[in-house]
């Protein structure tokens, strides 16, 4: 029997419900989504909580987990919950990056930086509360914490719930011999936390900030975020960069002997910053002053590429992928997405690796994204995504092809309403371009996404009177699960986005790799 290719489309932050709290997707007008639903096999796969390796149904998925799980059919202890067991078990204070960055900084300062949230995507407080608490029984008489502030992956003006906790967390500790403050801080989508390159100027932003201590000075970050709101009226993730200051200077710039470390465990957003501290060979932007330091991570966010040199916890170790089973059956294979996913259609799909397992047998495009606010083009680079999926397909050249249209997650993430129904309904567009290139090539085609958010873009409703309040963050929602041009039929069972790799392999002509969750087709 001829084997025909077959296609993957990940529509990022497209879920599935049929509550409608802002539910861009259900209000979308999406043709194509409708007819396959109707017509083809389909179904809806978890894409969160243990589902694919956090700790519990509470935790909401996300692109990074989501794509580790697609790419190497099994469930793997992810982020936060190998974070948990590291703090659980002590052995993050037996590795040689925290016994280096204490000893480093015994008679200097201990920085923290990171996510200040209880969001459990990027950070979870309570790993910089359990570590700046280490400290102290350390030895170490100075710390000073960055807060990122969140508003994305929790209630876009939450901050001051975690910087009350966090403040009373350090009032219980201070004392004669240890003294430990917030000292910079800012919003996530503005200073330090960008990812895949897109904008080095937050990063930089970020370095003023939290470095050299340059920036907007206050008394508290209670007083900074109070100001910037009253000011500016955004929500968290969009606060500017502030510092932290007394009598006119700035009560934590990061110096020669100190010690950083990046308490973020989610690697996309992490590498830019670690970058900057670590790379010697480094010209992103001028650092002004690159002060001595210990540095390391949360995790190693990127393990071929080595960032950062030093890190706390252990990341997944993920073998048996798919693209390690395609090329060992000779199988080509292409990735393509835009420049805010491109990391995630390969990077993690592979098995957070950098590095190709065959550079003839696996092509990967990425198309630029546009350096601007989300909402304001909301349909991004579905139209130059397409042309490049449609192309390859058209080629003949590869048995399997993957995409990632960002649009559902990263308009959804901006909590405009209207704009991402506008993506919803761009991904929705250019579907029909895809279906048409595997009728016309007999492929087939399976829609899927790696988890919610568009699908619930305001918060619920305290009491039915209240206005919608925008939510920012990911849902706990099944996502959709279509293969549309093939005659199968689906399994029974409790499917998640670990399922999809037998079932790519299945409908290749191959037995699924035995370490892999089954297939969701029969």
């Amino acid at each position: 029997m001829e084997q025909r290719p077959v296609v993957l489309v990940v529509m990022d932050g497209v879920g599935k419900t049929d509550k409608d709290n802002g539910n861009a997707v259900m209000h979308a007008y999406k043709p194509q989504l409708d007819y396959l639903m109707a017509n083809c096999p389909n179904t809806t796969i978890k894409a969160h909580g243990v589902a694919v390796g956090l700790p519990s149904d509470a935790d909401m998925g996300n692109s990074e987990v989501g794509h580790n799980a697609l790419g190497c059919g099994q469930i793997y202890s992810q982020g936060a919950k190998l974070v948990n067991e590291s703090i659980e078990s002590g052995a993050i204070y037996d590795s040689e990056a925290w016994k280096g960055a204490v000893s480093f900084a015994k008679d200097h300062t201990l920085h923290f930086i990171g996510l200040l949230s209880d969001g459990n995507v990027h950070s979870h407080i309570n790993h910089l509360i359990a570590m700046v608490k280490q400290a102290k029984s350390e030895g170490i008489k100075k710390v000073r914490i960055h807060a990122l502030l969140d508003g994305r992956d929790v209630p876009e003006t939450s901050a001051l719930k975690y910087v009350d906790q966090i403040e009373e967390v350090l009032a219980d500790l201070n004392d004669n011999n240890f003294d430990a403050r917030i000292a910079s801080g800012g919003g996530r989508m503005v200073i330090t936390m960008d990812r895949y390159e897109a904008n080095w100027k937050m990063v930089e932003q970020g370095w003023h900030i939290h470095v050299l201590g340059e920036g907007r000075q206050f008394t508290s970050c209670k007083e900074a975020v109070e100001t910037y709101r009253k000011e500016l009226g955004c929500s968290d993730q969009d606060l500017p960069g502030f510092v932290i200051a007394e009598n006119g200077a700035p009560v934590g710039t990061i110096e020669d002997g100190d010690s950083v470390i990046l308490y973020n465990f989610r690697g996309d957003r992490a590498i830019e910053i670690s970058k900057a501290f670590d790379s010697k060979e480094f010209s992103e932007f001028d650092r002004v002053r690159v002060p001595d330091v210990y540095y390391c991570g949360m995790l190693q966010y990127d393990g071929d590429l080595k960032i950062p040199n030093k890190f706390l916890v252990e990341p997944p170790h993920i073998k048996y992928t798919l693209s390690e089973f395609l090329v060992n059956k000779g199988v080509k294979s292409y990735a393509v997405s835009e420049t805010q996913k491109y990391g995630h259609v390969t990077y993690f799909w592979n098995g957070n690796r950098s590095e190709k397992f065959d550079e003839n047998l696996e092509v990967w495009e990425e198309v630029p994204s546009d350096v601007i606010p989300f909402e304001q083009r909301p349909w991004m680079k579905a139209a130059e995504v397409t042309d490049k999926l449609v192309e390859a397909i058209e080629s003949g050249e590869y048995k399997f092809l993957r995409c990632n249209y960002p649009n559902g997650d990263m308009v959804g993430h901006t909590g405009n309403y209207e704009a991402t129904l506008i993506g919803v309904e761009a991904v929705d567009l250019v579907l029909k371009r895809v279906m048409d290139a595997c009728d016309k090539a007999n492929a087939i085609l399976i829609i899927t996404a790696d988890h919610g958010n568009a699908d619930e873009m305001y918060e619920k409703k305290k009491k039915p009177e209240d206005a919608p309040k925008p939510k920012t963050s990911h849902t706990l929602n099944p996502v959709p699960f279509i293969i549309y041009n093939a005659d199968v039929e689906i399994a029974e069972g409790d499917f998640g986005l670990s399922n999809v790799a037998s079932t790519v392999a299945k409908l290749l002509g191959y037995e699924p790799d035995e370490h892999w969750n089954p297939s969701i087709i029969k």
